[in-house]
């Protein structure tokens, strides 16, 4: 049940087994079904949830009511930090109003930790302490790139690197999806998925 989250943590900090024993005895299991919206703009986020199975995303919304994809929570062997943890880093980290909406694209299982009591590991194990520092260099770390690939890429060059990294999404996530997360049109994405295919890759 907390196999994968005690690996993905060991990764980086190994745990001794009273430090494993106290984090999973502050975590749950949670499972949401597919389409449910699990957290919403103006709320504050109170929880941390490393995702077992499934994939979820955050968006935002503009004046309009359009959305646009901020990032893809999965699981499997493409994934990174980022990818695995279903949360508003920043509403966690100020416990202040989110500005991201958090929805279902599969059902999902994921492992929920409260904000109080993630302050209560940090402050008892050092280990625990270490693990939440690198989650915020690396959470920094994919705005900072994103942010500057969005800016000077090409259209082609975002949707290559999309490809590099992640191929498995382009069918598993909803089109429209994928053109917001790389900021082209969805008519844009489909151009290039058949550029791709015909010069043949799957």
């Amino acid at each position: 049940m907390f196999s994968k989250y005690k690996e993905f943590i060991q990764n980086y900090v190994p745990l001794n087994f009273i430090e494993w024993s106290m984090i999973k005895s502050k975590l749950k299991i949670r499972r949401y079904n597919k389409g449910e919206i699990i957290h919403f703009v103006g709320d504050i986020c109170h929880e941390l949830m490393f995702i077992n199975s499934g994939l979820a995303r955050a968006y935002i919304l503009d004046e309009n009511g359009k959305d646009y994809t901020w990032s893809i929570f999965f699981n499997d062997k493409n994934s990174h930090m980022t990818n695995l943890f279903v949360v508003d880093y920043e509403s966690l980290l100020s416990q202040k109003p989110s500005k991201l909406n958090i929805d279902t694209i599969e059902d999902c299982e994921v492992v929920v930790t409260n904000y109080k009591d993630i302050e209560f590991i940090y402050n008892n194990t050092k280990k625990a302490d270490r693990f939440g520092r690198i989650m915020s260099e690396e959470a920094y770390k994919y705005i900072h790139n994103i942010t500057i690939q969005r800016r000077t890429m090409s259209a082609k060059e975002r949707f290559d690197k999309f490809m590099l990294d992640t191929p498995h999404l382009l069918h598993k996530v909803p089109q429209y999806h994928i053109a917001t997360y790389l900021d082209i049109t969805p008519e844009h994405l489909s151009r290039l998925k058949k550029l791709n295919l015909t010069r043949g890759f799957n």
